[in-house]
């Protein structure tokens, strides 16, 4: 059964700044399409550098009188927002599905990480604590007091368009900073329906903007001397220009960019619990998944390689793609038609490179009757080497590349020539094994027998090497951290 769509018409979608809705003034509009039906749901401005200048000016001014709100009082409004979510949480979901493509249940997790972030934020009055130490030397106290900076802006992906910004807005206002968010221009609804509901919320003007746009905006955004942070996620390409750019202004920057994901997998791994999550970790959210499994390392002998790449074969062959809509579809489409020949576009290469395509998804088999515009079908390489293409860059899209290693000092020789480090995983039952992956790998987010290893909202997101770009990392303690300046207090009173 398809559920109801919560997009009946096509939404025309406004600039929130300032407290108020505007429609943009510029001439250049971009179609916010459906990917599994090939419907138009959106139009989305590509607002210009001034209407970018006024959000930045709104949240500049708002700053004063909300760095001075009390910190649990700023804490109330993520209260209600929190209990505004959850009232819209199915809502908020379809949405997702039917701009980006996800299946309705990759949604709804989605929605939920986003809700965990507002109510771990709402934690900021004991998270922003400084510290300090009485009679330092004689009669002089010494203290660590946190204060918030000013205007923060987010340039998040496609691939969550809900849950990203809030990776990054409500620790940014629970602790005393403006901001200003700028939507993907792929799949902007999601956001806009999130501030109807901060509005709701009853923020002050100013404290939370949405600016529609493209790479005109995000450039606005990064030039502008009020803007004090940027926080980024998408590509290692653009993440770098980003990070230079923030570098040369003084702004601090905090890059989450793109991976190849590793996931070793060792002769004792319970193989049906294993296969099991590697159909998610491999094929979720259509493989678009900064975490997704991309290359699996399979360590052992002839027999037990036989069996897994059977097991996982035959599972990925199940796989059910269509409209994410329906609740019995396991993995919806690529995000858009561009999206859909990039992977091609890799499927290609890795024949023409001598890997051994075992499940060919150019062969579209999906539920229901919809265009093939977007829609792949899971794939299967085999005998993949570290030098091919599809190993070392990131496709983003549901295809997975077995490799095979002697032991683990072979299987990690091959992660660490890979130049990313977002997340490795190992699916192991020996707790030495798994020690020794954990205490060696270059990865900032490790999975023992875990397909996906998403860190909880009161945990930092981690990244290495390529994968990240900056300090400190989004979420948690971390992102409070980045968000304040620490300011040293030596007292002494005669």
């Amino acid at each position: 059964m398809i559920l109801e769509e919560p997009i009946r018409e096509r939404e025309k979608l406004r600039n929130y700044i300032d407290g108020e809705w505007a429609e943009s003034q510029t001439d250049q509009i971009i179609d916010v399409i459906n990917p599994a039906t090939g419907r138009v749901v959106g139009e989305v401005p590509l607002s210009t550098r001034d209407e970018v200048a006024s959000a930045i000016e709104a949240a500049d001014e708002a700053f004063w009188e909300w760095r001075d709100t009390p910190p649990i009082t700023r804490a109330r409004y993520l209260f209600k927002l929190a209990k505004l979510l959850e009232d819209n949480f199915e809502f908020l979901s379809r949405v997702q599905t039917m701009e980006h493509g996800k299946t309705i249940d990759e949604s709804r997790g989605e929605t939920r990480r986003g809700i965990e972030n507002v109510e771990v934020a709402a934690g900021t009055p004991s998270l922003m604590m400084g510290y300090g130490l009485e009679n330092v030397a004689s009669g002089i106290d010494e203290q660590i007091i946190r204060q918030p900076l000013g205007v923060f802006c987010t340039l998040p992906a496609f691939n969550f368009p809900f849950m990203i910004p809030l990776w990054f807005m409500p620790y940014a206002v629970a602790t005393g900073n403006t901001f200003i968010i700028k939507p993907s221009p792929r799949d902007p609804i999601s956001q806009e329906k999130l501030c109807e509901l901060v509005d709701e919320a009853g923020f002050p003007p100013g404290v939370i903007n949405v600016v529609h746009g493209g790479a005109e905006a995000a450039s606005a955004l990064i030039d502008h001397p009020a803007i004090k942070g940027v926080t980024f996620v998408g590509s290692t390409g653009v993440g770098r220009s980003v990070y230079r750019r923030c570098g040369e202004t003084g702004k601090r920057v905090l890059a989450q960019c793109s991976a190849k994901n590793f996931i070793v997998i060792a002769e004792d791994a319970i193989l049906d619990k294993t296969i099991t999550a590697l159909m998610s970790s491999f094929y979720g959210n259509a493989g678009q998944r900064c975490l997704s499994g991309a290359n699996a390392i399979v360590l052992g002998k002839d027999d037990f390689y036989k069996k897994f790449i059977k097991a996982f074969t035959e599972a990925t062959a199940k796989i059910r793609v269509g409209y994410g809509l329906d609740e019995s579809i396991q993995m919806g489409p690529l995000q858009s038609k561009d999206a859909k020949e990039r992977v091609l576009g890799y499927i290609e290469n890795g024949v023409k490179e001598g890997a051994k395509l075992r499940l060919d998804g150019r062969k579209i088999e999906i539920v229901g009757d919809y265009p093939n515009t977007c829609f792949l079908n899971p794939t299967i390489f085999e005998d993949v080497t570290p030098e091919m293409t599809i190993c070392r860059e990131e496709i983003f899209g549901p295809v997975a590349s077995i490799m095979r290693a002697d032991d683990l000092d072979e299987a990690l020789g091959i992660i660490h020539d890979n130049p990313y480090g977002n997340a490795s995983c190992i699916f192991t039952q020996s707790g030495n094994l798994a020690r020794e992956f954990q205490h060696r790998v270059q990865a900032g987010n490790v999975g023992i027998n875990i397909g996906v290893a998403a860190p909880m909202a009161f945990f930092p997101f981690g990244g290495m090497k390529d994968s990240f770009l900056g300090v400190l990392h989004g979420q948690g303690r971390e992102a409070v951290r980045f968000f304040t300046e620490s300011k040293v207090v030596i007292q002494r009173w005669f």
